[in-house]
């Protein structure tokens, strides 16, 4: 090959590449500062690993996520690494994490990676980890840690959609939730007071007497409304 032809080649090569370079800066510079923040570090690699996530639901009305349709400022853990101060959606109807990626799309992080996240929505922080819920599938899935002490207290989220639900005419997504206690790695489903007590059947009194005196109101409505209970609990060491 002649020396004319090897600097063409050189030459068109470089360009391309600049070109390139240019476009990716250019997309950047595009997209909000909330999307493109963490894009430039190299060591992301670990968040891409995952796909593109496409909307196979926009006909259902209503929508899959948790809180909000919009990315909502928080963190994410996989592997060990922290990934602080990204944009997140939680779609709870797959039960999958979603981020913004350039040049525009949206990335489902891998699931399996996933130790776990938080969300920042309406002045407060929710902490979600990922959990087995399946002994025998082994399946695991993400829970809101309400209250972590030698017990702990899980919220449980997912959407589902019912047929034709919105007029007769359309499919519509619909919420469902679960509040967990949890002692000695076993989940135990409370709907309210009456299920707390069942669980911790052998200290009902000391409980029910403590719930009076401070005059607690316990309901699923408010899951927060549980963890002056097991609080109590944890602290008289059983």
């Amino acid at each position: 090959m002649s020396r004319f032809k090897i600097l063409v080649i050189f030459f068109f090569t470089v360009v391309t590449i600049t070109d390139l370079f240019g476009i990716a800066e250019t997309f950047s510079r595009q997209l909000p500062d909330k999307v493109s923040q963490h894009d430039t570090l190299t060591d992301n690699q670990v968040l891409y690993n995952g796909r593109i996530w496409r909307n196979f639901y926009s006909a259902v009305h209503g929508d899959q996520f948790l809180f909000s349709k919009e990315f909502l400022p928080g963190s994410l853990s996989i592997s060990g690494k922290m990934f602080p101060n990204i944009y997140l959606k939680y779609d709870i109807f797959k039960d999958e994490i979603l981020t913004p990626v350039n040049p525009g799309g949206i990335l489902q992080v891998n699931k399996e990676m996933v130790d776990s996240f938080t969300v920042f929505f309406q002045n407060k922080t929710y902490r979600f980890i990922k959990i087995q819920d399946d002994s025998l599938t082994g399946s695991k899935t993400y829970f809101n840690v309400l209250y972590k002490g030698k017990t702990a207290l899980f919220h449980w989220y997912r959407k589902k959609i019912e047929k034709l639900a919105d007029e007769g005419m359309y499919d519509k997504f619909y919420l469902i939730s679960r509040i967990y206690f949890v002692r000695d790695n076993i989940m135990y489903p409370v709907f309210g007071k009456n299920d707390l007590m069942k669980v911790l059947i052998k200290d009902k009194e000391m409980i029910k007497n403590y719930i009076k005196k401070n005059k607690l109101r316990i309901s699923e409505k408010e899951p927060e409304s549980f963890i002056p209970v097991i609080r109590f609990y944890d602290s008289i060491g059983k």
